[in-house]
């Protein structure tokens, strides 16, 4: 490109008066030049697909616009100096500044395409986590717009030194005046290099009333699609300060249920709760690696109770309740199965022979008054 370039000048010096003509022979060169690339790209991109590795797929289409503008405004920069040195009559300096950050902006250009296409690549995968994917690609952006920025700067005669002194400077102001904002970022930052939780995940926090689902995690802000569906907006900074519950990790849950059988059913407790152990301990939804008691409890107002506790492998919140609805209507059936019942809330009185006599005096008066009304 840069020989090409070199004869269209040598061609050019030899015509100095002849701008135009200069200027179209460049843009015809330029359009030659155009067509090359789209027909090499293309051939490129056909061999790009017969190999099994995708990297290069996602090369060649993070180069291909930003090389056809890299085509025009090169040849288009050499014309525009050609004209002015003809309008001006001497040679235009700044010109060549020009050059450096038209190539600068094309490199940065094409490092930002493919970063986001080898982000959307790896995400289509699903082969990694999604909100470390997201991270990294957010911070070799940020580091690339960066160096670019330091670089074109240095192109236009700044001093790096005397530019990062004035923004440390400057840092500490702005820093003062956007405390909230930098401290939602670097809320942000220990939420991708911590991960208490992960975009999809079910989080809820007993501090605050926060529940729902992980839609996204931004810069300055997460959010969270609550269980009725309302988006909910919350500063990353917030989780510095709060307690976060993550139950999309747990590993089991927790089937915690109190029986009450009926008193009479009291020689019957101890044979009713080793089946049920024995049910659990063979349930093909619990996992008996983890605590598993069936025992009596306690003597209850009007029951005898004792307690399951134990432990599904599902984590489905969907599945567990229909784990648990199997498991508490096989506990019935062992119930049922030795004659014995549930016990529900009852009430005895015990009345005294004295106290018997009071009330049928009682009730022999109030029939009396029910009689003779005008007593």
């Amino acid at each position: 490109m840069n020989d090409l370039i070199t004869q269209f000048q040598t061609y050019i010096t030899a015509q100095p008066n002849d701008w135009g003509t200069s200027v179209l022979f460049i843009t015809i060169a330029s359009f030659i030049a155009w067509i090359g690339w789209r027909i090499l790209q293309g051939r490129l991109a056909t061999l790009a697909e017969k190999t099994p590795f995708h990297w290069d797929d996602l090369l060649l289409d993070a180069l291909k616009t930003p090389v056809s503008t890299l085509i025009w405004c090169w040849p288009a920069t050499v014309s525009l100096g050609f004209i002015l040195q003809d309008h001006f009559g001497s040679k235009i300096n700044w010109l060549s500044t020009v050059k450096l950050i038209v190539v600068i902006s094309i490199f940065v250009w094409i490092t930002l395409r493919l970063i986001s296409n080898v982000e959307e690549y790896v995400l289509a995968s699903k082969k990694r986590d999604e909100t470390t994917v997201q991270a990294i690609a957010k911070v070799a952006r940020l580091f690339f717009m960066v160096i670019g920025a330091l670089t074109i700067m240095q192109a236009f005669g700044l001093s790096l030194s005397g530019l990062l002194t004035f923004g440390g400077v400057g840092g500490l102001i702005v820093g003062l005046a956007a405390k909230d904002l930098l401290s939602n970022f670097f809320g942000g930052m220990m939420i991708y290099f911590d991960r208490p939780f992960k975009v999809g995940d079910w989080i809820r926090s007993p501090d605050r009333q926060i529940e729902g689902t992980v839609e996204r995690i931004g810069w300055r802000m997460t959010i969270i699609r609550t269980f009725d569906k309302r988006p909910l907006y919350v500063p990353n900074s917030v989780f510095s300060n709060i307690v976060v519950e993550n139950p999309s990790r747990m590993l089991n849950r927790r089937i915690n249920e109190t029986i009450g059988l009926r008193y009479q059913d009291a020689d019957k407790m101890q044979l009713i709760v080793n089946d049920v152990k024995a049910m659990l301990e063979t349930h093909p939804d619990i996992d008996a690696k983890q605590t598993l008691i069936v025992n009596f409890d306690k003597f209850g107002p009007s029951s005898l109770n004792f307690f399951i506790y134990t432990f599904t492998k599902t984590v489905n919140w969907i599945r567990y309740h229909e784990v648990k609805q199997d498991v508490l209507l096989q506990v019935l059936a062992i119930i049922h199965k030795h004659q014995a019942d549930i016990a529900f809330p009852t009430q005895t009185l015990k009345l005294e022979p004295q106290e018997i006599g009071i009330a049928g005096e009682l009730s022999g008066s109030l029939s009396n008054l029910q009689a003779d009304p005008q007593r």
